[in-house]
């Protein structure tokens, strides 16, 4: 499969299912098998990592990419970007077993089937998580690209999901529980809690290929615009649908009193919200024309589930 750099029709809902396919077979393939001691471990990681989600964050690589590329990716391009699509998978991935963990959020399902802990119990589950992580880095570190754009990649997701990027947006959720937050406070969390790691594969995608810094700083724009929309999105849906449809519990926000931007503009609210923002990230990339189709296509793609 080709990266396309000038999509001549998106269709984005086959686009993305192409994607997550292709992830699915490069992850069954890349982590280690349950045959392998610790089998119960392994076990444990494919089972939160492989053939579930929707690969936002695989295609958000994959599209970055493609935007920022002037041909088509040859074979070791490709497979850099397959590496770095499933170190974010994987690190996603970790970070949705933690979140589900009795000390976290203590939710029992996760993508319509049992939370690893769930199916696995808690210890095993911690495990599987801090395999996960060191394994996304080296994925990351076997990419066949110059040694230097790898460094690169490593220390943007590294930054990505540390303190000051997931790991810090979570802890910022926790200690907010039960107070009100205003809108600039719900911003910085989430700018860090969900927005960092949606960021850190744009970046990836175009660090990989070589994109220059006016195309790099335009994806800084659009996924912070987005990164943000996708978490308003989540907020909307864990009080508009059931919890089959969105593949975990619903309504848990609401129940454990968290700050989300429901509670703080209502439904309507927060929809509206979530198409101005829309609206920003599709201006942040017009610079790419055309080779930008795939980022504008998945921008809706995060948007319209709110529909």
């Amino acid at each position: 499969m080709k990266l396309q750099a000038v999509p001549t029709n998106p269709g984005m809902e086959d686009w993305i299912a192409e994607r997550a396919q292709r992830v699915d077979a490069c992850l069954q393939q890349m982590l280690p098998v349950e045959q392998v001691e610790p089998a119960q471990l392994h076990a444990a990681m494919r089972w939160a990592s492989v053939g579930a989600g929707k690969r936002v964050r695989a295609c958000m690589v994959y599209a970055a990419g493609s935007a920022c590329l002037a041909g088509t990716a040859d074979a070791s391009l490709q497979r850099a970007l397959d590496q770095a699509a499933c170190a974010v998978e994987l690190v996603h991935a970790y970070s949705l077993i933690h979140d589900d963990l009795p000390c976290m959020d203590d939710d029992s399902m996760r993508r319509g089937k049992p939370a690893t802990h769930v199916e696995f119990g808690e210890a095993m589950a911690l495990l599987a998580g801090d395999a996960m992580q060191p394994l996304a880095f080296e994925w990351l570190s076997e990419m066949p690209i110059s040694p230097a754009l790898v460094v690169q990649s490593v220390h943007t997701l590294a930054y990505a999901i540390g303190s000051q990027g997931m790991a810090g947006g979570q802890a910022v959720d926790l200690l907010s529980t039960g107070q009100v937050l205003d809108e600039v406070s719900l911003a910085q969390m989430h700018a860090k809690k969900t927005g960092s790691l949606l960021a850190a594969c744009a970046q990836l995608g175009a660090i990989i290929v070589g994109a220059g810094s006016a195309q790099r700083e335009s994806l800084r724009s659009y996924s912070r615009a987005i990164g943000l929309a996708f978490q308003v999105v989540d907020d909307v849906l864990d009080v508009t649908v059931g919890s089959e449809q969105l593949g975990k519990t619903a309504g848990k926000d609401a129940a454990a009193q968290k700050a989300t931007y429901v509670s703080l503009m209502g439904v309507d609210g927060a929809t509206a919200y979530a198409r101005e923002l829309y609206q920003q990230a599709c201006d942040a990339i017009v610079i790419f024309g055309r080779r930008g189709d795939y980022l504008r296509g998945l921008a809706d793609f995060i948007v319209q589930r709110a529909y």
